[in-house]
């Protein structure tokens, strides 16, 4: 094996000292632009990798933070890692991601992993923004965010508007002149579902049906067998509490010979691309900023490694994608 470039090779390819090579690579002291160009280059071509404990030793930080989570498919939890890393690799900080599932005890020993670490600070996300049962995180010494989950009051939760989310997608509807909007959603259990179903009331007024039901496609096309027929509400909107449920609805209203958006339009939750786009027509969909919501806990995890106190509940914006399930065109 070839042995690793040290400093002290730098420093004497360079012909300097090996504080000059520290002062360059840590952008500190005043150097000579020649030396630093000279040193820099040295560097390059050795292929010269700080060593990152000597680093947390000597600031007194690791350069990295653990991402913890039960969302084992990744469907929220890698948009929320893209906005992370997006604020937190210009900073040098790094990302360690670890997969507890709904394993307590697992989860508990990631924490004691990534502590051993010596992280930074900790970021817990999940499949949904409820609470969960989670592993201690308080009185660890490092900060720590609750993001699309709930965390303890005394914390910082990070997490959407899905009652301005909801209230977006009822207005939406009702400026095509639909206002007879039905909204189908998913089990009542769920905090999700009750905002949503909060900010769709709001928005709609009348009493229009709301059907709780599975986070699928199957109950998406059950629940239209609720509303459509003699007799039945037959609104001519659909408001639904995930992009799966829409898929569903979308698929029965047309084998009932309903066109979608012509009879009824739809408009899902979640704008999970993979769902959204592949439906016929393409769905309208309430997106959660996920990826924004990452940036925000990557911005708030920064200025709590440097001493900051951020805490409270924060919810973030909300946005309507437009498609043809409303709109009515491919």
């Amino acid at each position: 094996m070839t042995r690793a470039t040290t400093i002290r090779d730098v420093a004497r390819e360079a012909g300097v000292s090996i504080g000059t090579v520290s002062k360059v690579l840590n952008k500190t002291g005043t150097i000579a632009l020649e030396t630093r160009k000279r040193v820099t280059e040295v560097a390059e071509r050795l292929q010269f990798r700080p060593n990152s404990l000597a680093k947390s030793l000597h600031s007194g930080l690791s350069g990295s933070i653990g991402l913890i989570s039960n969302d084992s498919f990744g469907r929220f939890t890698m948009p929320i890692m893209e906005g992370l890393e997006a604020v937190l690799a210009p900073l040098g900080i790094g990302v360690f991601m670890c997969n507890a599932t709904d394993d307590p005890a697992r989860e508990a020993a990631h924490v004691e992993q990534l502590l051993a670490k010596q992280i930074d600070g900790i970021v817990v996300t999940a499949r949904r923004s409820d609470r969960r049962p989670a592993a201690q995180l308080t009185g660890l010494g490092v900060p720590v965010i609750h993001v699309f989950a709930h965390g303890d009051d005394d914390g910082l939760t990070l997490l959407p508007d899905d009652k301005g989310g909801a209230r977006l997608a009822v207005e939406h509807l009702h400026s095509l002149g639909r206002h007879k909007v039905a909204h189908i959603t998913g089990p009542e259990h769920f905090e999700a579902v009750r905002l949503r179903q909060a900010g769709y009331a709001e928005a709609q007024g009348d009493a229009v049906p709301v059907l709780h039901g599975k986070w699928t496609e199957g109950w998406g096309r059950e629940a239209v067998a609720q509303l459509y027929g003699p007799g039945k509400a037959n609104p001519d909107g659909l408001f639904c509490g995930n992009d799966q449920i829409a898929r569903g609805a979308s698929d029965a209203l047309r084998e009932m010979g309903l066109r979608v958006p012509q009879d009824v339009a739809i408009c899902g939750f979640d704008n999970w691309a993979v769902m959204a786009e592949a439906a016929r027509p393409p769905l309208t969909s309430i997106d959660m900023n996920l990826a924004a919501l990452g940036a925000e806990a990557g911005r708030c995890m920064a200025a709590m490694i440097t001493g900051q106190s951020e805490q409270g509940l924060r919810l973030l914006p909300c946005r309507l994608v437009a498609r043809a399930s409303t709109l009515g065109m491919e």
